[in-house]
Protein backbone atom coordinates (compact mmCIF):
# COMPACT_ATOMS: atom_id res chain seq x y z
CA UNK A 1 0.00 0.00 0.00
CA UNK A 2 1.15 3.50 -0.85
CA UNK A 3 -0.21 6.54 0.98
CA UNK A 4 -0.35 9.94 -0.67
CA UNK A 5 -0.57 12.77 1.83
CA UNK A 6 -0.19 16.52 1.92
CA UNK A 7 -2.13 19.70 2.65
CA UNK A 8 -5.39 20.54 0.90
CA UNK A 9 -4.94 21.88 -2.62
CA UNK A 10 -1.43 20.61 -3.37
CA UNK A 11 -2.58 18.38 -6.26
CA UNK A 12 -2.83 14.87 -4.76
CA UNK A 13 -5.99 13.87 -6.64
CA UNK A 14 -4.67 15.10 -9.97
CA UNK A 15 -1.37 13.30 -9.40
CA UNK A 16 -3.11 9.98 -8.71
CA UNK A 17 -5.31 10.35 -11.81
CA UNK A 18 -2.28 11.21 -13.94
CA UNK A 19 -0.24 8.29 -12.57
CA UNK A 20 -3.10 5.91 -13.30
CA UNK A 21 -3.39 7.27 -16.83
CA UNK A 22 0.38 7.07 -17.38
CA UNK A 23 0.67 3.54 -16.00
CA UNK A 24 -2.12 2.35 -18.31
CA UNK A 25 0.15 3.19 -21.26
CA UNK A 26 3.47 2.02 -19.88
CA UNK A 27 4.62 5.57 -19.13
CA UNK A 28 4.53 6.59 -22.78
CA UNK A 29 2.69 9.25 -24.71
CA UNK A 30 1.18 12.66 -24.06
CA UNK A 31 -1.24 12.95 -21.15
CA UNK A 32 -3.55 15.51 -22.74
CA UNK A 33 -5.80 17.84 -20.79
CA UNK A 34 -5.98 17.32 -17.04
CA UNK A 35 -9.10 15.58 -15.75
CA UNK A 36 -11.40 17.56 -13.46
CA UNK A 37 -10.76 17.20 -9.73
CA UNK A 38 -12.31 18.40 -6.51
CA UNK A 39 -10.92 18.48 -2.98
CA UNK A 40 -10.94 15.02 -1.42
CA UNK A 41 -13.00 14.75 1.71
CA UNK A 42 -12.27 11.29 3.02
CA UNK A 43 -10.17 8.74 1.20
CA UNK A 44 -9.77 7.42 -2.35
CA UNK A 45 -8.28 4.06 -3.30
CA UNK A 46 -6.71 3.76 -6.75
CA UNK A 47 -4.86 0.82 -8.27
CA UNK A 48 -2.04 1.44 -10.70
CA UNK A 49 -0.07 -1.27 -12.44
CA UNK A 50 3.68 -0.92 -12.97
CA UNK A 51 4.81 -4.54 -13.37
CA UNK A 52 2.64 -5.31 -10.34
CA UNK A 53 -0.49 -3.77 -8.86
CA UNK A 54 0.12 -0.96 -6.38
CA UNK A 55 -2.80 0.41 -4.40
CA UNK A 56 -2.55 4.12 -3.67
CA UNK A 57 -4.65 5.49 -0.81
CA UNK A 58 -5.16 9.22 -1.06
CA UNK A 59 -6.27 10.96 2.12
CA UNK A 60 -7.77 14.43 1.96
CA UNK A 61 -5.65 17.22 3.41
CA UNK A 62 -8.50 18.11 5.76
CA UNK A 63 -8.13 14.64 7.32
CA UNK A 64 -4.64 15.44 8.67
CA UNK A 65 -5.65 14.89 12.30
CA UNK A 66 -6.65 11.26 11.59
CA UNK A 67 -4.04 10.32 8.96
CA UNK A 68 -2.36 8.07 11.52
CA UNK A 69 -5.38 5.74 11.40
CA UNK A 70 -4.22 4.72 7.91
CA UNK A 71 -0.49 4.12 8.51
CA UNK A 72 -0.79 0.33 8.92
CA UNK A 73 0.49 -1.74 5.96
CA UNK A 74 2.05 1.34 4.35
CA UNK A 75 5.15 0.40 2.31
CA UNK A 76 5.61 3.78 0.68
CA UNK A 77 4.57 7.35 1.24
CA UNK A 78 4.20 10.13 -1.31
CA UNK A 79 4.17 13.48 0.49
CA UNK A 80 3.21 16.47 -1.66
CA UNK A 81 4.13 20.09 -1.15
CA UNK A 82 3.02 23.06 -3.22
CA UNK A 83 6.11 24.68 -4.71
CA UNK A 84 4.10 27.77 -5.61
CA UNK A 85 2.79 28.47 -2.11
CA UNK A 86 5.50 29.67 0.30
CA UNK A 87 2.94 30.49 3.00
CA UNK A 88 1.95 26.82 3.22
CA UNK A 89 5.51 25.53 3.45
CA UNK A 90 5.95 25.66 7.23
CA UNK A 91 2.64 23.86 7.85
CA UNK A 92 3.66 21.23 5.28
CA UNK A 93 6.98 20.79 7.05
CA UNK A 94 5.23 20.23 10.39
CA UNK A 95 3.02 17.57 8.76
CA UNK A 96 6.07 15.92 7.20
CA UNK A 97 7.93 15.83 10.52
CA UNK A 98 4.89 14.23 12.13
CA UNK A 99 4.82 11.53 9.46
CA UNK A 100 8.54 10.82 9.69
CA UNK A 101 8.36 10.43 13.46
CA UNK A 102 5.42 7.98 13.33
CA UNK A 103 6.57 4.53 14.45
CA UNK A 104 4.24 2.75 11.97
CA UNK A 105 5.94 4.57 9.07
CA UNK A 106 9.52 3.90 10.21
CA UNK A 107 10.01 1.25 7.48
CA UNK A 108 8.22 3.13 4.70
CA UNK A 109 10.10 4.63 1.77
CA UNK A 110 9.26 8.30 1.34
CA UNK A 111 9.09 10.40 -1.82
CA UNK A 112 8.64 14.12 -1.19
CA UNK A 113 7.05 15.72 -4.22
CA UNK A 114 7.40 19.44 -4.89
CA UNK A 115 4.40 20.01 -7.16
CA UNK A 116 3.27 22.92 -9.34
CA UNK A 117 6.65 23.70 -10.88
CA UNK A 118 4.72 24.72 -14.00
CA UNK A 119 3.59 27.93 -12.29
CA UNK A 120 5.72 31.06 -12.84
CA UNK A 121 5.95 31.80 -9.11
CA UNK A 122 7.23 28.40 -7.97
CA UNK A 123 10.17 28.07 -5.56
CA UNK A 124 13.11 26.00 -6.71
CA UNK A 125 13.76 22.70 -4.99
CA UNK A 126 16.92 24.24 -3.54
CA UNK A 127 14.94 27.11 -1.99
CA UNK A 128 12.37 24.75 -0.48
CA UNK A 129 14.99 22.31 0.83
CA UNK A 130 16.80 25.21 2.47
CA UNK A 131 13.65 26.74 3.98
CA UNK A 132 12.52 23.48 5.59
CA UNK A 133 16.09 22.34 6.36
CA UNK A 134 15.54 19.15 4.41
CA UNK A 135 19.15 17.91 4.68
CA UNK A 136 18.77 17.94 8.48
CA UNK A 137 15.41 16.18 8.27
CA UNK A 138 16.84 13.47 6.01
CA UNK A 139 19.86 13.01 8.30
CA UNK A 140 17.61 12.44 11.32
CA UNK A 141 14.87 10.34 9.65
CA UNK A 142 14.68 6.55 9.86
CA UNK A 143 13.15 6.37 6.39
CA UNK A 144 14.80 6.34 3.00
CA UNK A 145 13.78 9.74 1.59
CA UNK A 146 13.84 10.85 -2.05
CA UNK A 147 12.67 14.15 -3.52
CA UNK A 148 11.30 15.11 -6.93
CA UNK A 149 10.03 18.21 -8.67
CA UNK A 150 6.84 17.57 -10.61
CA UNK A 151 3.92 19.16 -12.37
CA UNK A 152 0.86 16.94 -12.05
CA UNK A 153 -0.89 19.37 -14.39
CA UNK A 154 1.64 19.14 -17.24
CA UNK A 155 2.95 15.64 -16.47
CA UNK A 156 6.52 16.77 -15.77
CA UNK A 157 8.42 14.25 -13.63
CA UNK A 158 5.58 11.73 -13.40
CA UNK A 159 7.39 8.90 -15.19
CA UNK A 160 10.09 9.22 -12.50
CA UNK A 161 7.38 8.92 -9.81
CA UNK A 162 6.09 5.75 -11.49
CA UNK A 163 9.64 4.37 -11.65
CA UNK A 164 10.14 5.14 -7.93
CA UNK A 165 6.88 3.35 -7.08
CA UNK A 166 7.89 0.38 -9.20
CA UNK A 167 11.35 0.15 -7.58
CA UNK A 168 9.97 0.68 -4.08
CA UNK A 169 7.26 -1.96 -4.40
CA UNK A 170 9.43 -4.49 -6.20
CA UNK A 171 10.23 -6.18 -2.88
CA UNK A 172 6.68 -5.94 -1.45
CA UNK A 173 3.59 -7.86 -2.45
Amino acid sequence: MCLILGPTGVGKTLLVKRLQELSSRDGKGHLGDPPPTRPTVGTNLTDIVVQRKITIRELGGCMGPIWSSYYGNCHSLLFMMDASNPTQLSASCVQLLGLLSAEQLAEASVLILFNKIDLPCYMTVEEMQSLIRLPDIIACAKQNITTAEISALRGTGLSEVLRWLQDTHRTHS
